[in-house]
């Protein structure tokens, strides 16, 4: 019902940041920057009606710049790409190494440290901002200028729908995705290990230690990776798993059962009553639970503790460029690309 704008800082180039806040009638509210096209807040109410900040971050810019993820909108490319390269067209790209000998999330001045503009604010019952921003060619060496926006709407069903658009002169990759850290208890010093999560996937991508797919799919049954029923996110967050050690939880990608927008995961909060149902039309989905914080502060300035949030990061699977079998679309010139992921919020 309702769009407000307000100053979130100054970047060291001098750029004005601003905060979008977004309203609907129920008093659900998201707090948008086009730093990162990030969500840095999101109120929810409880089964007592008591609104909560179900989306952990920080309280200033500072805070979120450099290889900060929190919240952001990914790409050119989510998650990683083994060897840090890609051919297309028999043309091979060498991309920034900035995870070892692998590119993770675009790279190191990917779109998670850009300034997007303003293209379209639309107030009424269901209130939308859209950020826009051109990636040249040859930006962390990707092909083709990349017309990318992102367009984010508060329905007047408490869902947070996300639109990804992407139109390029080259045949190029587009992967994105959104890296908020979930937290359904609105509290960043209690973990998300009671938070009861069911994931629409039968198969996850099995994947080398620096968790690169090798091309094979595994089958979850009798896995502690087995959400199709639902569990506890702590119930095998600790398990005797070979990945689920190395990483310290889960840092997983399912895949995602069905085609199309359908509903892929569920998360139930029983402290508070909290629901998120995530719907998208990607083939993956990362869960991430936030396994190590590496000092990070919570926005009321408190350390961000293991295990404080869940991702749910719908994407193509990692490295697809790289496996014939895993479900890809490039980017072609003339053909724009548009995906859409939605979480949506109920309580019981």
């Amino acid at each position: 019902m309702s769009i407000a704008k307000s100053v979130f800082g100054t970047l060291p180039s001098g750029q004005t940041v601003e905060l979008y806040t977004l309203q609907n009638a129920s008093g659900t509210t998201l707090v948008l920057t086009p730093y990162g096209c990030r969500i840095v807040k999101l109120l929810v109410s409880d089964r007592d009606g008591v609104p909560g900040d179900v989306v952990l971050g920080h309280a200033t810019l500072e805070e979120y710049l450099g290889a900060n993820f929190q919240g952001t909108f990914v790409g050119r490319y989510a998650n990683r790409i083994g060897g840090a390269s890609l051919t297309i067209d028999g043309v091979t790209y060498a991309l920034d190494r900035n995870d070892g000998a692998n590119t993770l999330h675009g790279g190191r001045t990917g779109y998670h440290q850009v300034l997007f503009g303003v293209k379209a604010i639309a107030d009424g019952d269901e209130p939308s901002v859209t950020f826009a921003h051109t990636s040249p060619d040859g930006d962390e060496n990707y092909p083709g200028t990349l017309e990318v926006e992102v367009q984010y709407t508060l329905t007047a069903d408490n869902a947070v729908e996300i639109t990804y658009r992407g139109q390029s002169d080259k045949k190029t990759v587009f992967n994105p995705t959104n890296h908020s850290f979930f937290n359904l208890k609105a509290d960043g010093s209690k973990d998300v290990c009671s938070t009861v999560l069911k994931i629409n996937a039968t198969q996850v991508t099995a994947v080398s230690d620096d968790l690169i797919p090798t091309g094979e799919l595994l089958s979850v049954q009798g896995t502690p990776l087995d959400f199709t029923a639902g569990k506890p996110i702590g119930q095998d967050i600790d398990a005797d798993d070979h990945l689920i050690q190395l990483c310290g939880g889960f840092d997983h990608n399912f895949c995602a059962d069905g085609e199309g927008l359908r509903e892929i995961a569920t998360a139930y909060e029983p402290e508070s009553g909290r629901i998120m149902e995530v719907f998208s039309d990607m083939p993956g989905v990362q869960l991430f639970t936030a396994n190590r914080v590496n000092g990070a502060k919570n926005k009321d300035g408190s350390p961000m503790i293991p295990h404080g949030a869940f991702c749910l990061e719908t994407q193509f699977y990692p490295d697809s460029v790289h496996h014939e079998n895993f479900p890809f679309r490039y980017v072609q010139p003339g053909v724009p690309f548009e995906s859409k992921t939605i979480y949506k919020f109920s309580v019981k």
